[in-house]
Order: C-alpha cells, then sequence, then structure tokens
C-alpha cells in the first residue's frame, strides 16, 4: 500500500464510487444534491478513540443536517465488520448511526484522499477529517494523530463559519461563533484604508485600518 497524494484546500474533491453500511455509494451524488460532504476516516472498528468520536458525530447528527452536512466515515475495514461495530455503538451509547460507512477495501478512497501514513500505520487509515462542498472542492482538511479525538463540536463549527463566509462575502475571526461579529475585507487601496480609519467605517468595529468587524443578523443557517 503506497500513501497517496493528499488534496489540497480548494481542488477537486476525489469523486469515489465504494461500498458502505448504506449500499454503495458516490461522492458526487451528494455534491449534485447541493450538500456538503464531511469525509471522516479512521484507523479501525472497534477501537477506544474512534468508538467515542462515532458516539459524538452520531449525537450531532441533527446539527450536520440543518447544515445540509452529509456524514461519510471511511476505513479499509470490512463491510461486516462496519455492520457488527456500528450495531454495538448503537446498543452501547443509546444512539442512531445514521451516516454511511465506506469499507475501503480495494483502499481506492484511501489512496485518492493520502489517508495511509506508512511512518504512522502501513496497513490502516490515519484519523482525517475532509470537507468538501457542493461544488466539490475541498474547504477545510485536518490530520489527526491515533492518540487525540477529534472534537466534534469544532467540526460543526467549521462548516458553519464556511457557510457564513460564502453567504456574506466575510471572514470569521479565531473562536467565532455564529452570532458573533464577523471580519469584513481589509481596505485594498491608501485612501479606503484612510476613509476606513477617520470614521468612514459606519456600522463597523474598526480596530486598525485593516482589521473591522461587523455584527451579521444570520451568521449561520
Amino acid at each position: 500500500m503506497s500513501e497517496g497524494r493528499i488534496p489540497r484546500i480548494l481542488e477537486v474533491a476525489p469523486d469515489f464510487e465504494a461500498t458502505s453500511t448504506h449500499g454503495p455509494i458516490r461522492l458526487s451524488d451528494y455534491t449534485a444534491q447541493g450538500k456538503w460532504v464531511l469525509l471522516f476516516s479512521h484507523p479501525s472498528d472497534f477501537t477506544p478513540v474512534c468508538s467515542t468520536e462515532f458516539i459524538e458525530f452520531a449525537k450531532h447528527q441533527d446539527e450536520f443536517e440543518r447544515l445540509n452536512v452529509q456524514l461519510v466515515g471511511v476505513s479499509i475495514d470490512s463491510i461486516y465488520s462496519h455492520i457488527a461495530w456500528v450495531r454495538d455503538l448503537e446498543a452501547m451509547a443509546g444512539v442512531q448511526i445514521r451516516f454511511p460507512v465506506i469499507a475501503d477495501l480495494d483502499q481506492k478512497v484511501s489512496q485518492a484522499y493520502g489517508l495511509v501514513h506508512e511512518v504512522a500505520n502501513d496497513t490502516a487509515t490515519v484519523r482525517a477529517v475532509f470537507a468538501i462542498d457542493p461544488q466539490g472542492l475541498v474547504r477545510a482538511l485536518m490530520y489527526y494523530p491515533a492518540q487525540l479525538g477529534r472534537n466534534v463540536a469544532e467540526l460543526v463549527r467549521m462548516f458553519q463559519g464556511l457557510q457564513t463566509a460564502d453567504a456574506n462575502g466575510v471572514s470569521c475571526p479565531a473562536n467565532w461563533k455564529p452570532g458573533q461579529q464577523v471580519i469584513v475585507p481589509a481596505p485594498a487601496t491608501l485612501a479606503d484604508a484612510a476613509r476606513r480609519t477617520n470614521g468612514g467605517g459606519a456600522g463597523l468595529n474598526v480596530a486598525t485600518w485593516y482589521l473591522a468587524r461587523k455584527d451579521l443578523a444570520l451568521a449561520t443557517r
């Protein structure tokens, strides 16, 4: 197994057709419906850290659905292992896992997304996250070590921020949460910079010429 190439931000996400716990699925079927996709990999079924993550993903499913985000899990375990693990998690945690989990036995998805890092493990996928927009573009990606579980609330916030930025032509500051002020684009000329700092930033919270915030009535969906 070779590592494969990691797709980069704003590149077209590699399309795939794969076997999953929901039957055959294709990435482009989701994006064609106008959905965002959260593609996330895990090293192996029945592992402690991954189990806690799947339970948290299940608990946050309604939030992802409100954001029009389709969750898709993937590892190189078999479909029967996935089914057994999902059933065990649902019984143990009292949750319902409504998203598909890909059985990537042929390693096509793993290769396309650079999910096997041989230094870490040459027989299992690493823990990774890809945020893919309805145009099929990679908008964010994160990789985690085996010992660190993902913060699912932060992944929800990531999609809230991306959608807010796209819909309003703004950016989101550090630690931003829906309802908080957003950042407006910096002036592109000296004249505009002077105008902003000399009272021309009506409706803005101006810290300096290149950093100004504003309230946004609908900061997220």
